[in-house]
């Protein structure tokens, strides 16, 4: 596992300014706007020839590298072929992400389907135990994250990922600040809120959670039923400044993925604005 000296910004997928290039042009942008990485989207599917693995491993020794799983994923399936298709889009994602040099993957773990919390967070961590064996047999080094989910229907609120990260050792929160603001439909927005969260991160499952940090980070459009798109951070209420604050008080160390649709002017907005603190 990669020791952090510092929080570094990245961008969800290749920076916009690739246009139609590949990994090499990409890298070209991040490096030309001094950002810090990006994370692998695989949201459409597992798929990365050998060629770009090896390119992208290459490069993970200057920039930091994580993953995002495919969005068909649901742990809480009521159909038994879906949930082993799941188990597999998050093995696939773990196999091929730790091959390109990543340190960490993410996914939208389940539903709630309509059925008791409880009985949905013992199905996830039925299934993470079934992906941890494998990753585990298998000798895949990175991290597994579910991630604080948008939506009420969607499990993953605070509670059920930091308790999933206490139940195995391989599993730490991915915390999507703005996926927690649009869930509660206006909370998770003041200096005091982002305390608390980091605070709770840090104190239920360890330091080393906060050293080994994966967020995520855009402006956010919601209704009182959770998430509806995500926004640039200046056309949003998402009160990014005091979260920044809030990551370098605590010294959080690792990475924090920027999702707005301007991907990488929010992701140097966000870096700027946090050298500047």
């Amino acid at each position: 596992m990669r020791n952090f000296d510092k929080l570094n910004f990245i961008t969800a997928g290749m920076p916009l300014r690739t246009g139609k290039g590949s990994y090499p042009q990409a890298f070209k942008v991040l490096e030309d706007m001094n950002l810090d990485g990006m994370e692998l989207e695989f949201v459409h599917g597992v798929r990365m020839n050998d060629d770009h693995r090896k390119f992208v491993k290459e490069k993970s020794k200057d920039f930091v590298i994580t993953a995002h799983g495919p969005f068909y994923i649901n742990l809480n399936s009521k159909e038994e072929d879906k949930i082993d298709a799941s188990v597999q889009r998050i093995i696939d994602t773990a196999s091929v992400a730790s091959q390109a040099g990543a340190f960490s993957i993410t996914y939208h773990a389940a539903f709630y389907m309509g059925t008791d919390k409880e009985t949905v967070y013992n199905q996830v961590k039925n299934q993470t135990q079934r992906i941890i064996d494998v990753i585990e047999r298998e000798k895949i080094n990175v991290w597994i994250r579910p991630e604080t989910t948008g939506k009420p229907t969607q499990w993953g609120d605070l509670d059920e990922i930091i308790n999933l990260s206490k139940d195995f050792e391989k599993v730490l929160p991915c915390i999507d600040f703005s996926h927690l603001h649009a869930r509660t439909a206006g909370e998770y927005n003041t200096y005091d809120e982002f305390s608390r969260v980091v605070e709770k991160v840090g104190n239920e499952i360890g330091q080393y959670a906060l050293e080994n940090f994966h967020g995520h980070l855009a402006g956010i459009e919601y209704t009182a039923k959770g998430e509806r798109q995500h926004l640039n951070l200046e056309d949003s209420d998402m009160n990014y400044k005091d979260l920044i604050k809030v990551l370098k008080e605590f010294g959080v160390k690792g990475a924090l993925v920027c999702e707005s649709p301007n991907i990488e002017d929010d992701c140097k907005l966000l870096k700027d604005y946090y050298n500047s603190l």
